[in-house]
């Protein structure tokens, strides 16, 4: 076997080798999971979402394939990936993971509940042990290993691709392993992950914001799959695909930057990963939401009397979210944090029909939007990339025509925060029975959440079983 670029020789050894002990990762997954499928859920309430779903071909229907929660769909795993991972994403409400790059490890769960189900529905037909929740759980603590990881040093942003990159690498090998790929295999797999490229980040930035910011992920997780059970079929890889001289991936699209993994890869991004609990809005905004909700009583009957409002920052938001003039969807308008802050202060809370064209009508918005001034802070952006910390820190003030203030409110941490999980949880769990009840009647809710609830019954149920659950 030729020699295999570093990178791609760790990610696979802890793919295949690393043992999985901590507690806390796994029970944190279990909520990432569960959160995850009613960010899915509510999703199914719109339809621009339930448009992309279902088989490539009408009426296709695959016996024995993977299911898409929620719906009566049975697919290819491939298709499966796409949709399940379109329906998590589409709200921007699933979890988040911030540093030189950016991203949402849960996006992955798309393609390992498509595989999963697919392997455990194989394996009972040929009278072979299924495959537990458990094993997702692993599966997803080292996907979102990978993608976190590969996050902390390598800013793929700041060279104009998309972070769904580095889902499409860390789906690619796990799933790969959950196929029972061997470790050459699962390095052909990964290497052709990297050569595949990244989609450029256009569609996520003024003037081209649109949906394909909601469905990218999912393209990224089937892709991964698709290139999983290729490589289990005896598909070759690329041994220098990340460092060959002019022709791979470091000296073509990171100006000869080298991928690093900044840690040895174990459970640290799963034991820190970031909810979006309060509220469906673009991370580096979800403290300046808190704020503003928290000054919506003081401002509400006071609209017309404001005549200015300060956020105070970090340089990231500064350089995605920090949007002027028009908003032309909702993609655009949940990843503007003056449209976002503004929501805040008028209705005291954020909802996603907020981003919505008849809320985003209202006059009041764009005025608000008008009156504010964006800067940074340096020492929330040093807080923001110090490991120890990881604040996602924003402050609100606003000031009136009579010369008078609000008090400037700042939150460093969102509720979403690993130091904000003991009120951060009920809160979660919250917002997942309330997801649930917009597809499920009340007896599959009620089953849904008492085994969801159980770590230990969870744990050991099979993903045939899990899956059928949420079947309609």
């Amino acid at each position: 076997m030729n020699k295999y670029d570093f990178v791609l020789e760790e990610i696979t050894d802890y793919v295949l080798n690393k043992e999985i002990t901590s507690e806390e990762a796994l029970n944190t997954a279990r909520y990432v999971l569960i959160d995850s499928l009613g960010c899915a859920f509510l999703a199914l309430s719109y339809p621009e979402c339930v448009k992309h779903l279902g088989p490539i071909v009408p009426g296709t229907f695959v016996e024995d394939g993977s299911r898409v929660p929620g719906t009566s769909y049975e697919l290819d795993p491939v298709q499966a990936a796409f949709n399940i991972g379109t329906m998590i994403r589409w709200l921007d409400y699933n979890d988040t993971w911030l540093a030189a790059e950016w991203g949402h490890p849960s996006d992955n769960l798309g393609g390992i509940l498509a595989v999963a189900d697919y392997i455990s529905r194989k394996h009972i037909r040929n009278g072979k042990e299924p495959l537990t929740m458990k094993d997702v759980l692993i599966a997803s603590i080292k996907a979102h290993e990978i993608q976190g990881i590969l996050a902390l040093e390598n800013s793929l942003n700041r060279e104009g691709l998309d972070h769904v990159l580095f889902v499409k690498v860390a789906t690619t090998a796990v799933v790969t392993q959950m196929l029972g790929g061997t470790k050459e295999e699962i390095m052909n797999a990964v290497s052709n992950a990297w050569i595949d490229n990244s989609s450029i980040r256009t569609y996520r930035h003024f003037p081209n914001t649109g949906s394909r910011k909601s469905w990218a992920a999912g393209d990224a997780t089937s892709r991964a799959v698709r290139l999983a059970l290729m490589a289990v079929n005896g598909e070759m890889g690329y041994p220098t695909a990340l460092t060959a001289p002019r022709w791979g991936f470091q000296d073509v699209l990171m100006g000869g930057k080298e991928i690093t993994l900044a840690r040895s890869l174990g459970s640290y991004v799963m034991e820190n990963v970031l909810f979006k609990i309060s509220y469906p809005a673009e991370f580096h905004a979800q403290t300046a939401a808190e704020c503003a909700v928290i000054l919506h009583e003081q401002v509400k009957d006071r609209l017309d009397e404001i005549d200015s409002i300060t956020i105070t920052t970090q340089e990231s938001a500064i350089r995605i979210i920090d949007k002027t003039g028009p908003l032309h969807n909702p993609a655009d308008r949940d990843h503007c944090i003056q449209y976002i802050t503004a929501i805040g202060l008028m209705f005291g809370n954020i909802e996603a029909d907020h981003y919505e064209n008849d809320v985003a009508e209202n006059p009041i918005i764009d005025q608000l939007r008008e009156k504010m001034t964006v800067v940074e802070d340096n020492r929330y952006s040093e807080e923001y990339l110090d490991p120890n910390k990881r604040s996602i820190a924003n402050a609100v003030q606003v000031h009136f025509q009579d010369g008078t203030s609000t008090e400037k409110v700042e939150i460093e941490y969102p509720l979403g925060h690993r130091f904000r999980r003991e009120e951060g949880i009920p809160k979660l769990v919250e917002k997942f029975q309330s997801n649930l009840a917009t597809t499920f009647a009340q007896k599959q809710n009620k089953q849904i959440q008492q085994l969801c609830m159980d770590a230990d019954k969870f744990a050991d149920t099979n993903v045939q079983d899990f899956m059928t659950l949420f079947k309609l």
